[in-house]
């Protein structure tokens, strides 16, 4: 039996639940700290970059070791990728951790649209016919927030979802650009850069957009601890996310983060006691269905090129 091809396909898929774990407990920490009345997004990610600028900016001290990519290309990532989870923890503020965690899929259509014009890659009709599926099903999401009767959705589920997608396009160059540079560099300097450059940038926002929020935050230890679980989830999350994307490329990426809705389905349910609307089920099951269709494609592309 060849354990070693065994252990090469199933090792990334372990890895790919792995970061939508900590994916998913990114999300609910981030709900809970806007539940808890703490209105901010970009300080709960400073901890996070500073984390990864210590430690792996240290190892890279250690090294002695020269930039492999201008300094310049790293700091379009780091603000990019600040600006992206500004707008997706903001969007807690008003809308829901389902709709939120679904609609983070959009990243997917970006990413489609951004290598296709900068990058030059070709996609056949069956990938746009996936992509399109999963478009349709995040646009469910929205149907069932602008519908809501109750307030489950959120105060202001509308507002919060044209956050995430504003977001997820950030994250989409963040990504696009992070995957270029860990399959062709080195993955410890683009994890130190990006936390780098994600601390340089929140130091600068942090005062002009949530110096009023942070002086009316009342700390308590579990609005304390959750900052805590972010920071180190988030450490881990950016750690394994260049293995994944070395390994296996943003599809698997994309395609293992999407589990990470049913974990926010799970935590809506059970802790916030909240009812979820049928629709968000139809929305998953063709996001799910629009995602195979995708990755299948992509897959038996790349074998006949092969």
């Amino acid at each position: 039996m060849d354990y070693e091809g065994i252990l090469m396909t199933f090792y990334p898929l372990f890895l790919g639940q792995v970061v939508s774990f900590l994916r998913a407990l990114m999300s609910f920490t981030s709900s809970l700290v806007a539940n808890l009345g703490a209105n901010t997004p970009l300080s709960l990610s400073f901890f996070s970059y500073t984390a990864l600028a210590l430690v792996y900016g240290g190892i890279m001290i250690y090294r002695r070791q020269k930039l492999q990519v201008p300094w310049y290309w790293y700091a379009l990532l780091g603000l990019a990728d600040v600006q992206g989870n500004f707008l997706v923890n903001k969007a807690y503020q008003y809308s829901s951790i389902t709709s939120v965690s679904i609609l983070d899929c959009w990243t997917i259509a970006w990413v489609i649209i951004l290598t296709w014009l900068f990058l030059g890659t070709r996609y056949s009709p069956w990938q746009f016919f996936g992509a399109a599926v999963c478009l349709g099903g995040l646009g469910l999401v929205l149907l069932s927030d602008a519908n809501a009767s109750d307030k489950s959705g959120g105060s202001k589920p509308f507002l919060g979802d044209i956050f995430v997608i504003i977001g997820t396009f950030f994250f989409s160059i963040s990504n696009v650009g992070e995957e270029f540079c860990v399959k062709k560099k080195d993955s410890v300097e683009v994890v130190s850069m990006i936390g780098l450059f994600g601390v340089l940038v929140t130091m600068i926002e942090i005062p002009i957009l949530e110096r009023k929020s942070l002086e009316s935050v009342d700390w308590s230890a579990e609005l304390i601890l959750a900052f805590c679980i972010y920071a180190a989830a988030s450490f881990m999350f950016y750690t394994f996310v260049p293995f994944l994307l070395k390994m296996s490329g943003s599809t698997l990426f994309n395609l293992s983060l999407l589990t990470s809705d049913v974990w926010a389905v799970v935590i809506r349910t059970f802790f916030y006691k909240q009812k979820v609307e049928w629709l968000y089920f139809v929305a998953f099951a063709l996001v799910v269905t629009g995602l195979i269709i995708y990755s299948k494609i992509e897959k038996d592309h790349v074998i006949e090129e092969a």
